[in-house]
């Protein structure tokens, strides 16, 4: 396929607001693709080019990326950052200066003014351009180092532009920058694979099993089209791809979830730390954050712990991290653990805020995978594989019968300073992905008042007024996940919880993710004077949840759904969470149902 059939694609799913019509054209888009193809159209939809565990990246900033359109379109790199600044978008700059002549003269030096062309030469060089040759290049831009990295990068993708239309050009600057603007979830994509191949998007879970054990849309996609649905469900787990993490539902009620469980419930504390899952072969260890990031160099200490403590060939674990202050010998609250995710200085935090890793779960064991083992099993070989609790520390928790020994540990939690307790079904598998009864936080409530957090999807701003004006932003429009239905529907607006420093600095980082009009998988009454593409997670406290007619979160046949009574912001999660984890609207209903039990 040419690179410019694949940006007009694009094109046409920017333009959208409607999901079913992102699903209609994703698999028509598919439908033209090969088998040695659709990995990269993959991975170029999710504005990549490799999957998300792969520790690629482009290297390249906002000033290089302009330096090499500066090169390219014969213009100085000063110029198209100050239309940058008018326009938000790099991508759109890079559309509107390849119509136009180019101008030599105006060039960042002699050597530049040789290389630019006008727009008909590189239109028609631009007919031979496959999607295959620009994957390639972008891969080998991610991959240079050494001595002379930064020109190597901007002759290259320089030397794409010229050979773009406006359009084509739009869509490859985006990539480099992480700032794709498609607004399409991985579940869409594989919404567009089941009807392209298998006849209906409702037969999407087919695929979602396999795609949540090894995390890979594109080798999902290359499999499909080569070996059929049979190849895809033989997908299985592999030390060194990430498995996307179980994730827990909520109940307020400990009598509720032991009727729930049969009477029996296995129970662990609850961290508030960072998902750490660990993957270890032989002497490697890699780590992984819990929205499929590697996160290996960041955490030495976590490394030493695994290869000092772990008694097995290859192993993947599931764990919790969280910063510890060896003088006070106290577990620090989330806002310190995070200062231990960073890519620099990190020997220094090391010693100032080392980690510990409570180990909760174990998915594979020498060769085998153990997911389809229950929970009584994993507990028994996870107490096996770690010896000691240096740095590692197991959790085989507790087997429960009593409601009354249920509050009793979820008490103790608390005044640990922990966030309460996980009930876990006894029998259960461990289902990647999914988010369901088997796992069930018990957290903090009290009657008549919701004191339990919210993660919610910033979806857009509002324009501030009087002192608010000067920030920019003076509230937030906010979401929670529709699982069902893949899109974020609202919940509130915040207008509370910030300072004046923070209100500046979400006006500075939603305004990198603006887009131009309302995205297809948000579904919104309520119009932001911004919209924002749904990926800023925060932590929300409300008073309660009542029903609203102005809300789309779980919005009945009568178009009434769900809000929050008087909320504010407690602190950003994006870090630790993607957009997809966020409270779901299922969640949101059990908790306003339980929030006036006692």
């Amino acid at each position: 396929m040419l690179f410019s059939k694949l940006s007009q694609y694009f094109e046409k799913l920017e333009s959208t607001s409607s999901r079913l019509a992102l699903i209609d054209i994703l698999a028509e888009l598919f439908g033209e693709v090969s088998k040695d193809e659709v990995g990269m159209v993959s991975y170029l939809l999710q504005g990549r080019v490799a999957p998300f565990y792969k520790p690629i990246e482009m290297g390249m900033s906002e000033k290089l990326v302009a330096q090499a359109m500066a090169r390219a379109y014969g213009v100085e790199r000063e110029e198209i950052l100050k239309d940058y600044g008018k326009v938000g978008d790099l991508g759109k700059v890079a559309e509107n200066l390849s119509g136009v002549k180019r101008h030599p003269e105006r060039s960042e030096g002699s050597q530049d003014s040789k290389k630019t062309k006008s727009r008909d030469s590189s239109q028609a060089r631009n007919d031979k351009l496959t999607v295959e040759e620009v994957f390639k290049t972008l891969t080998e831009i991610a991959k240079i180092s050494g001595d002379g990295t930064v020109e190597k990068k901007i002759t290259l993708l320089s030397g794409l532009l010229e050979k773009m239309d406006g359009i084509s050009a739009k869509h490859l600057v985006r990539v480099p920058l992480g700032a794709s603007r498609l607004g399409i979830g991985d579940p869409t994509i594989l919404d567009a694979f089941a009807k392209l191949k298998l006849g209906d998007k409702a037969k999407r879970p087919l695929l979602e099993g396999a795609y949540n054990r090894i995390s890979d849309l594109g080798i999902i996609g290359q499999t499909l089209w080569s070996k059929g649905i049979k190849g895809v469900q033989g997908l299985d787990v592999q030390v060194g791809r990430p498995i996307r993490s179980q994730l827990c539902e909520r109940i307020t009620d400990p009598k509720a979830i032991l009727e729930k469980y049969g009477g029996v419930a296995h129970v662990q504390y609850k961290y508030d730390g960072f998902r750490v899952q660990i993957h270890k072969e032989g002497n490697k260890v890699r780590l992984f954050s819990r929205n499929l990031e590697e996160t290996t160099l960041m955490f030495p200490d976590i490394i030493a712990g695994v290869l000092k403590q772990v008694k097995a060939k290859s192993i993947i674990l599931d764990s919790e991290a969280l910063a510890y202050n060896p003088e006070s010998e106290e577990f620090l609250p989330f806002q310190e653990t995070t200062k231990r995710r960073r890519k620099y200085g990190i020997p220094e935090m090391q010693k100032k805020l080392p980690l510990k890793a409570f180990v909760f779960d174990i998915m594979y064991l020498d060769g085998k995978s153990l997911m389809e083992e229950s929970l009584v099993t994993r507990v028994k070989s996870l107490e096996k594989v770690i010896h000691g609790d240096e740095v590692l520390i197991p959790q085989p928790g507790e087997m429960v019968k009593n409601p009354d020994r249920l509050q009793a540990i979820f008490d103790d939690a608390l005044t640990k300073g922990l966030e309460g307790v996980i009930t876990k079904r006894p029998d259960s598998k461990y289902e990647a992905g999914g988010r369901n009864s088997n796992w069930i936080k018990l957290k903090r409530n009290s009657s008549g008042e919701l004191q339990d957090t919210i993660d919610c999807v910033i979806l857009g701003y509002i324009f501030g007024k009087g002192k608010r004006s000067a920030f920019g932003a003076g509230a937030l429009l906010v979401g929670v996940y529709d699982e069902k239905k893949d899109e974020f529907v609202t919940v509130s607006k915040i207008g509370t919880g910030l300072t004046d420093e923070e209100w500046r600095e979400i006006h500075k980082r939603a305004d990198k993710i603006k887009v131009s009009k309302q995205p297809a998988r948000v579904n919104s009454i309520l119009k932001p004077s911004v919209w924002i593409a749904p990926e800023i997670v925060i932590e929300v406290l409300a008073d309660e949840i009542t029903r609203s007619p102005v809300h789309t979160a779980g919005r009945d046949e009568n178009g009434v759904g769900y809000a929050l009574r008087f909320p504010r912001l407690i602190k950003f999660r994006e870090k630790d969470k993607t957009a997809e984890d966020a409270t779901t609207v299922k969640e949101l209903v059990e908790m306003y149902k339980g929030q006036f039990k006692k």
